[in-house]
């Protein structure tokens, strides 16, 4: 499955970088993530709640950024597994500040298997857009909350 998309962020382009390759504030933005935390360089372990439809679950995760071209770009590799099922992904953020606000583009490849595939794949997408909706929104108001800080 494809994913795609883009985002404002109304603040500078390394203010943005800083935030979306901060783990404390990514974990405190994804929706369903229970914990994040570093076990190497540019490699963490989260755990995340997952519910689609009727389909729930936890799923034990590790997420590695890759090809860091700072404030710019990275690509982000994620597997998970969980009691209905498994998700592999990889995708790259790209920073755009040739207009303001800053733009955050996203594109990806997304795999899901085990009985959570079962749910069909327009359910999947809409539970895909709605969770990056939700982590952008909550990313603004983190950025809002420290628009004192540069």
């Amino acid at each position: 499955m494809k994913i795609e998309g883009s985002h404002l962020m109304n603040a500078p382009r390394e203010r943005v970088w800083k935030y979306l390759t901060d783990p404390t504030i990514i974990a405190k933005c994804l929706p369903g993530c229970e914990k994040m935390k570093a076990v190497g360089e540019n490699l963490y372990e989260a755990t995340l709640k997952i519910g689609i439809g009727a389909m729930k679950g936890t799923f034990g995760s590790h997420i590695r950024m890759e090809m860091i071209d700072p404030e710019r770009q990275y690509r982000l590799v994620v597997e998970g597994k969980g009691a209905i099922g498994f998700l592999k992904g990889d995708g790259v953020i790209t920073l755009d500040d040739s207009t303001q606000p800053t733009k955050v583009i996203y594109q990806g490849d997304v795999q899901i298997g085990g009985l959570i595939a079962s749910v069909g794949q327009r359910m999947i997408q809409g539970f895909a857009k709605q969770t990056i909706s939700q982590f952008f929104a909550a990313m603004e108001r983190e950025l809002e909350g420290s628009g004192r800080e540069t």
